[in-house]
């Protein structure tokens, strides 16, 4: 496990390296790899349905050992050095006691050199079936057959028979009797009893031991199996249907990280023994802010993922995910879009009857009864509720931490007293205006090319904030008679225009603007010319070079389906206010000139866009612009009536 963490953390801190685009280029699989393996690193070691090895198992194991066991017995080496003196030092009264000596020493040492158990031993053996038992000897620990073995009775019947049958010394029955054989034997291998209940008693240990290791390895096994299944799946996805996202590696990130979070607290709750309380942990929250930044599918997949590793911990696997699916199809249904906080309580009060409604049901379904309700369930429940009701705040730090930024933002941010807007407002109310009429228009086309509508018209109240440094140099806010251009070079002014991209993204910046919103400012131009003072230029200086860089906005081409909404939208509101005749052919004809322009010179090479997009762009802001500027009744004035 160490030699895992060793590689495990390192992982992580380098996946968010990668993800800032510090040093490292790692492929987006690798974060999922990381990802499962700590999931499989925090799996509760225990196991989590009871898989303990069964008593009867456990029985039957130990049944097997008890019937290989091997009794443990000592070697008293001195016993036959003892006997040895003792029939040397004894007296035989029979004729030849000499050769009776000899004979009796050789019989004695083929005796003890087999081994002499007591009777009580040796019926215990035979009894239980034990064929050999572990003896313990000058040569160490040793394997010896019990058939080899003699009790003190087998022993003198051993020695007795061998000397009557000697063909030598020919003994008759008396002479036998008169030698006393029994005095020479006594038993030389002892049963070790403290030893042989210690290694039985560790034996024992060590099976059931071993039972729940291998049943172990199997175990986790499973959830390397499962566990790298889910993980895969959700990796094929992002590869093969959400490529947008899988592209960036933030978005991957976020999704995994989400996964990840709450299966980890689960996991934490069940090696802290406090199973029955995940339902507390409010998984709901998952899709609430998956939704928030990406779509309801993807909100929907990351929360399958979850809940189904999540499942294998809960003690009640099938109860568990049919709950936890129903409110995530609820989630999806009534929160179609997050823009008030009223939405998310809503939501809340939904979530948390979907948990009673589907508690109730599966206790009906499983036992037709309410005897095994348990009213805790309830206040589980109702903590769940309070956590999901902190999915509000949840959202702004994840909007702060990756650079996101939700509906619920973007209402607050519109809101025309807010600093910046109140600002531009009062020192700049032309660009105001502007600003007023571009985001409507570009919010009525973004649902018709499936762009954030939201996000378009709030950028689009925001673009323009970098006029606020020079005002006066804009046609919108200069008053009439007034044009401080008359007294500066083409450059000069070209340099001034230009200026209020990079001007806006300051203040945008100094303000804690989203990065969403910045971007918006600086790719509403993106790397257009001013086409007034470029064309200005060369009409007063036709043989003279333009150095063309003088005249080009340093900003970036858009690259979303909304940046490029604002463009056009900007572009053709500003041109609009120049005409004279606001005829549906005047205005349609204005239309197809400036988008055309945009495309012909590259600006929206990089959007997302189709042709189609495009077509269905024009068509819309013509209506906007021909209901804006709709012909008027002039009103008769009263005639003064002759007195």
């Amino acid at each position: 496990m160490q030699i895992y963490c060793f590689f495990l953390y390192p992982a992580i801190f380098i996946i968010f390296a990668d993800m800032e685009k510090k040093s490292f280029n790692i492929p987006v699989y690798l974060y999922f790899i990381v990802g499962a393996l700590l999931v499989i690193f925090l799996f509760p070691s225990d196991y989590v349905f009871g898989k303990h090895v069964s008593k009867d198992e456990e029985k039957r194991a130990q049944e097997e050992f008890l019937q290989m066991f091997e009794p443990l017995f000592r070697l008293d080496a001195d016993v036959v050095s003892r006997q040895m003196v003792r029939v040397g030092e004894q007296e035989f009264d029979v004729l030849d006691g000499e050769a009776y000596r000899s004979l009796i020493v050789k019989l004695l040492k083929q005796v003890y050199g087999r081994g002499i158990v007591s009777i009580g031993d040796y019926l215990y053996l035979q009894e239980n079936g034990v064929d050999s038992i572990v003896l313990f000897n000058v040569n160490g620990r040793e394997k010896y057959p019990v058939s080899d073995l003699f009790t003190l009775k087998s022993a003198y019947s051993h020695i007795y028979n061998n000397l009557l049958n000697d063909s030598y010394i020919r003994p008759d029955a008396d002479d036998l009797q008169r030698l006393n054989l029994n005095s020479f034997l006594t038993e030389n291998i002892v049963y070790d009893k403290v030893a042989s209940d210690k290694a039985r008693k560790e034996g024992q240990n060590r099976i059931a031991r071993q039972m729940n290791i291998q049943r172990q390895y199997g175990y986790i096994g499973g959830v390397v199996i499962i566990v790298s299944g889910l993980f895969a799946c959700f990796f094929f996805y992002f590869y093969y249907l959400r490529r947008k996202i899988y592209k960036r590696k933030k978005d991957v990130f976020f999704s995994l990280m989400m996964a990840v979070l709450f299966i980890v607290a689960t996991e934490i709750c069940i090696n802290f023994h406090i199973r029955t309380n995940i339902y507390i942990i409010p998984y709901a929250i998952i899709p609430i802010v998956v939704r928030t930044f990406f779509d309801s599918r993807t909100a929907q997949f990351t929360h399958l993922i979850a809940i189904t590793v999540c499942s294998l911990m809960s003690g009640a696997p099938f109860e568990f995910i049919l709950m936890q699916l129903i409110v995530c199809m609820v989630i999806v249904y009534v929160l179609k879009d997050l823009t008030r906080r009223s939405e998310l309580i809503k939501c809340s009060f939904f979530i948390l009857g979907t948990y009673v409604l589907t508690y109730i049901g599966l206790l009906l379904f499983r036992d037709g009864n309410f005897s095994d309700f348990r009213p805790l369930m309830l206040l589980y429940f109702f903590i769940n509720f309070i956590f999901v009701m902190f999915a509000y705040p949840f959202i702004y730090i994840l909007e702060k931490i990756f650079g996101y930024i939700s509906n619920v933002t973007l209402v607050e941010l519109s809101d025309i007293n807010s600093p910046v807007l109140r600002e531009l407002s009062e020192i700049c109310p032309g660009t105001f205006q502007h600003s007023l009429q571009i985001s409507m228009l570009a919010a009525a086309a973004a649902p018709k090319i499936k762009a954030n509508p939201q996000l378009v018209r709030t950028g689009a109240l925001y673009h323009d904030i970098g006029k606020i440094q020079n005002p006066q140099y804009f046609i919108e806010n200069r008053l009439a008679g007034q044009n401080p251009h008359d007294k500066l070079t083409p450059e000069e002014s070209a340099k001034i225009i230009t200026s209020h991209v990079p001007e806006g993204v300051k203040i945008a910046e100094k303000h804690n603007l989203p990065a969403a919103l910045i971007h918006f400012i600086h790719t509403h131009h993106g790397k257009g010319k001013t086409k007034y003072f470029y064309n200005t230029f060369k009409n007063t200086y036709p043989d003279s070079p333009v150095d063309e860089s003088l005249f080009t906005y340093d900003g970036e081409n858009p690259d979303t389906r909304e940046s490029a909404l604002l463009m056009m939208a900007d572009a053709v509101e500003a041109a609009s206010r120049s005409l004279t005749d606001y005829s549906e052919e005047s205005l349609k004809t204005l239309i197809n000139h400036i988008i055309d322009g945009q495309i012909a010179d590259g600006l929206l090479n990089d959007s997302p866009l189709t042709f189609k997009n495009i077509r269905d762009v024009k068509q819309i802001f013509l209506e906007k612009l021909l209901s804006i500027y709709h012909l008027r009744i002039a009103y008769p004035e009263e005639k003064e009536r002759e007195k």
